[in-house]
């Protein structure tokens, strides 16, 4: 059994040909995609941050509108880029749209990736502690928000307050017990994949990962997802971790797919580079007929090794197809590959 929901980039353009022509479209459009998602079974309804773009940027208020209108389904972030947080106001802003789903918040964060201009974070007042890169500023911010959604006090109250206080130091308020264990590390190489593993951190592995064998993105995953659950085990938590993977999928159902994506399916892996040092390797995409599409992925060893699987939407194409596009999934193909 696994976990199937879909991961919106959150796209909008001022174009006839677009479905979300502005910010508040695809934000109305991503909650309405969410509350039709659990309508049809889905598990999960996931949302890509970035910033300076054309694209979701401040998950938090869609979060928490998604939790007032859903009563099932898991909320979650794919992935927040943490070199642009403050990381105690990301406790309580985490925290209240938590409380309002009661529970259902699956964060994703990570150091991020290239984004839309030269070092966007200094604009919103970070930068780098000496001999520290912006990878490290990332992740010593996610060290401080992990640590603080712990619960234990740390401030100092004042002697005169203007209401009164509990005892000893204080904590962030408002907190959500449970949180913690529902934060996620996106990983795009076996190290980070490592280190999220010690720190107690769920797994999101994306459509793209650090080109690190030559080997079948599938299966560079694959041994990625692996590595992870042995430092898990190293680690000495307790408790058993969960670990995500994206794909773009699509079952040629009618006409309507087939005008979309039927000459579109990206068969073969691609490799690039991120920067001038980083070459990555892209997985593939899928679409085809039902019974072809099974035959593929069937094939895939990370999905296999996943317990959750986030299938990545056209969100410009309106929430109809999109609904359309995740139940097509949940009726065709999960049943016979035994994911549901």
């Amino acid at each position: 059994m696994k976990k199937i929901g879909f991961l919106s980039f959150g796209h909008w353009t001022p174009s006839s040909q677009s479905a979300t022509r502005s910010a508040q479209d695809v934000l109305l459009q991503s909650i309405d995609l969410a509350v039709a998602a659990e309508e049809a079974g889905a598990d999960g309804a996931y949302f890509r941050v970035h910033h300076f773009a054309r694209q979701l940027s401040s998950p938090f208020p869609l979060l928490a509108a998604i939790g007032a209108r859903t009563r099932k389904i898991e909320i979650g972030t794919g992935v927040i880029d943490m070199r642009y947080e403050n990381p105690l106001y990301m406790v309580e802003d985490a925290s209240a749209a938590d409380l309002i789903a009661s529970g259902r918040l699956q964060l994703g964060i990570s150091r991020g990736s290239p984004e839309q201009v030269i070092d966007g974070w200094r604009y919103f007042g970070y930068v780098p502690q000496e001999g520290e890169s912006d990878a490290d500023m990332g992740r010593r911010h996610t060290e401080v928000f992990l640590d603080a959604l712990r619960g234990e006090g740390f401030a100092k109250p004042n002697p005169q307050p203007m209401f009164p206080n509990p005892p000893g130091l204080l904590r962030l308020e408002p907190l959500s017990a449970g949180l913690r264990d529902r934060i996620w590390w996106g990983s795009g190489s076996n190290a980070t994949a490592e280190w999220a593993a010690k720190m107690g951190m769920n797994l999101q592995s994306s459509t793209l990962k650090d080109d690190e064998t030559g080997e079948p993105f599938h299966i560079q995953q694959a041994k990625q997802i692996r590595a992870y659950r042995e430092a898990w085990k190293a680690a000495g938590h307790t408790r058993e971790p969960r670990v995500s993977v994206s794909r773009s999928i699509f079952a040629l159902i009618n006409d309507q797919d087939r005008a979309y994506f039927g000459r579109s399916g990206q068969e073969q892996d691609s490799v690039g580079f991120l920067d001038e040092k980083t070459r990555a390797i892209f997985g593939r995409s899928y679409a085809a007929e039902p019974e072809a599409l099974i035959k593929q992925l069937a094939q895939d060893e990370a999905i296999a090794e996943a317990d959750t699987l986030l299938l990545t939407v056209p969100n410009q194409l309106g929430v109809a197809y999109n609904a359309h596009v995740i139940e097509s999934i949940l009726k065709y193909i999960a049943p016979e590959l035994g994911w549901r």
